[in-house]
């Protein structure tokens, strides 16, 4: 079992990186809504970069559902290692068990980065929107 356990142990590592820039990029999203919000709307100069906040709340959708998913891709990784050593001491074979849980968690974290592709495209939308301006 120790041998099989190689590969998730890699995955839950890449998961764990995943979770962590989620993280960090949701708290820059969410941060840059709090600043807009802050935007008084007499300033009729910087009152307009309030229109960026219904782009930046799809983003803020899109990073938290990649990051629910990431997080149930580490719950399948970290249960699929507990199984197959669970199984594996009482003497049965953990192979097809495991199979299916690092199926599912390789599911769950295609989901997470395609979510992730989807807020990094809405955000490189945005720098071009910018540039053009």
């Amino acid at each position: 079992m120790i041998n099989h356990a190689v590969a998730p142990a890699f995955m839950l590592n890449g998961v764990a990186a995943m979770v962590a820039v989620l993280v960090n990029r949701i708290s820059t999203v969410t941060e840059r809504i709090r600043n807009l919000r802050e935007i008084d709307e007499a300033d009729l100069v910087r009152a307009r970069l309030k229109q960026e906040i219904g782009e930046l709340r799809r983003r803020e959708l899109l990073l938290n559902s990649a990051l629910h998913l990431a997080v149930l891709a580490g719950i399948g990784v970290t249960l699929l290692l507990l199984f197959g050593f669970v199984v594996a001491f009482l003497g049965y074979r953990h192979e097809p068990g495991a199979a299916v849980l690092f199926i599912a968690s390789l599911c769950f974290l295609a989901g997470s980065l395609f979510r992730f592709l989807q807020d990094i495209r809405l955000a490189q939308g945005e720098h071009k929107d910018r540039q053009l301006m």
